[in-house]
Parts: C-alpha cells; structure tokens; sequence
C-alpha cells in the first residue's frame, strides 16, 4: 500500500514534540509522570472529489453537474475545513496531535492524500490506510495516523455480510494493527448501517456488533491481553442494543472485565453531550470503546485516561432552526461552508515514563 512521504518537519523537531508529550498527571493520590496519547474519530461528511467514478454511482450528487454542483473550489474549501479541524484535535495534551484517527465517509484513497496535504496538517506526515468497500453510497472508512507515534504492523478491511441478504452492500471494518507506546494495539474503524427504515434496520447495526465482536475474539485467541479500540459512527447510541448487547460495551469501567469492553463515550452521552442531531434529537452516535485490557485495574501500561467531544464554537450554527447543531457542509443543497454533520470524539491514553 502506497503511503504519504510528505513531512515539512525535520526528524529532530518531531523528537523535540513527542518529548513535549510528557506532563504530569493526577493518576491517584500522588500525581506521576506520564507520556499522553490520542486517538479520535471523525466522520467527515461526504467528502467526495469532483470526478466522476463510472464504478461509483454515489457520486452522481457531487459532481459539478449534480444538485450539490460540486465544484472544485468548494471541494478544496471542504478539505481546508476539514484540516482546520484535524490541526487542533487533542493539541491540549499532545502537541503532536492524535497519534491515530479513524475516518468515515470518504470516498476513494485520492481525498485522503489531499485532505492530509492540506497547508493545515501537512506538517503532521499523516499515513493513510484505506480500502475500498462494496457500499451502495461509495463511501469508505479509512484511518490516518502519525508514523512518529503509531508503528503500523498490518492492516486488513472485514466485510459486514448479512446472512440471507446477499444484496446488502455496507462499509467494510477496517483492523489496524501495530504499535502504540511499545504496545501491540488494534483498532477497529466502523460505521454501521444507517437508521434508514427505523426500527426494521436494529439488526442490520447488530449483525455488525457481531461481527465486531469475532474480530476481537480472533485477535484475543492470539493474544489474551491484546489492547483494542472500537470507533466510528455506529448509528446507535451506547444505550441501543446493538452497543450495549451485542457487543457488550459496558457504561463504567468498574463493571468492565479484563476481557470486557468499557464504552468510554458512554459517561459524555449521561452528560447531554451528542456529536450530531439526527429527527431533532442529540445523539452520540460517534463512539470509542475499548477493550478491558486498557483500563487501569486491568493494565500497568498503556491505559486509559478520559474522553471527549470535540466542539469548539466554530463547529457550530450559531442561529436558524439548527441553532447548536454542527455545521455542515450544505443545508439540503445550499452550500454552508461548514464541516461535517458530525462531531469528532477523542480518547486519551497515558504510559508512565520510568
């Protein structure tokens, strides 16, 4: 798989950040020493280019010709938005950045090699892991991450077949593997079947909770220990069966076992804090979950620390019926300028430094 060379940073400088990495935290009683991670997720909302895929039908709305009449100027406005975005994900605590975010809704490996050049992010020297999947939309996930911070080992997408409906196209799951703080460490890019249909599509998102949860047991057959996480646009909530059943994610870390799973944006979502609006109602369908072997009752290493919604106020409509709500790119087909209907989610990891 091709990668991105392009880095405008000199090896030295990037030792230079992930020294400033290093901080101290309240752990328990007494504070330790410890270096902090990042990792997040990020649906960016139709990111198309402007050609037209004779093998992708979805694209037919984003093309210049179509209702979006989507013009190369917007489509690189669109990828400056979203390298705004992704410039100041987790910059707080890791002035490197995340080392890992998983994407949804791109449509080819092209907008990812663009998005990652922007002026807004080239400096990180972003890589890129996508495949193409079999999605009716033409849509994909994919994953970027920091080959300073993330030592990538192998990669590998998952078809979501449903038994008895052959015809049932969706996005594959992307497994990612490598090494994070000199820990083997797997994550799990998703973003399940729509709502379209109501309550007739729950098993749809369930047959993928299932197929998540083989992964894992396939992963864990290998290595008991193995740390995972569990992110993307699950278009469920933590509380719908799909996320809390059949995969099992738990709502505290004090129930989760070693072999368990905590659903570590399930505390934000008893809060009030969604990542997108869907019928009027505020969701968290962006979700990050990971495995027991992450919580610090269960690990001595790499661990987690906490979660967040990233929603500073320029991600929002400031007035209009959708006052509050993310803005997005376009309302029907009146261009906004905005960014993506979702919010980004981060989760944080902290290693003690001896």
């Amino acid at each position: 798989m091709k990668q991105s060379h392009q880095s405008l940073l000199s090896a030295s400088l990037w030792r230079v950040l992930a020294l400033a990495v290093v901080f101290v935290v309240g752990i328990s009683a007494q504070a330790q020493r410890a270096a902090a991670y990042a990792v997040a997720f990020y649906n960016l909302e139709n990111l198309f280019d402007t050609v037209d895929d004779p093998n992708n039908p979805g694209d037919d709305d984003f093309l210049p010709t179509g209702p979006y009449q989507w013009t190369e100027d917007k489509y690189e406005q669109k990828l400056d938005n979203l390298a705004r975005v992704i410039s100041q994900l987790a910059r707080e605590i890791c002035p490197a950045g995340p080392a890992i975010i998983g994407v949804s809704e791109v449509e080819n490996r092209k907008v990812l090699d663009d998005l990652v050049q922007r002026p807004a992010i080239a400096n990180m020297g972003l890589k890129v892991v996508h495949y193409d999947s079999p999605d009716r939309r033409g849509i994909d996930v994919a994953l970027l991450y920091n080959p300073r911070l993330f030592k990538l080992d192998y990669s590998f997408p998952h078809p979501t077949l449903f038994p008895g409906r052959d015809y049932f196209k969706t996005r594959d799951i992307l497994e990612v593997s490598g090494t994070l703080a000199g820990e083997p460490f797997t994550v799990l890019v998703n973003h399940w079947p729509s709502r379209y249909g109501g309550g007739a599509s729950n098993p749809l998102r369930e047959n993928s909770a299932r197929v998540v949860r083989e992964i894992c047991d396939s992963l864990r057959n290998v290595d008991p220990t193995r740390k995972i996480v569990i992110m993307g646009d699950l278009n469920d909530d933590p509380t719908d069966s799909s996320v809390s059943k059949v995969l099992g994610a738990k709502r505290k870390q004090k129930d989760t076992d070693a072999m368990g799973f905590f659903n570590a944006t399930w505390p934000l979502y008893d809060k009030g804090i969604g990542t997108l609006w869907y019928q009027d109602v505020l969701c968290l369908y962006d979700q990050q979950i990971v495995s027991g072997s992450l919580l610090s009752k269960h690990t001595a290493g790499l661990r987690f620390w906490k979660a967040e919604v990233f929603n500073p106020p320029y991600l929002l409509q400031k007035e209009g019926k959708r006052k509050g709500y993310p803005l997005r790119s376009f309302d029907g087909t009146r261009w906004m300028n905005g960014y993506a209907d979702h919010l980004p989610t981060i989760t944080y990891f902290i290693k003690e430094i001896k």
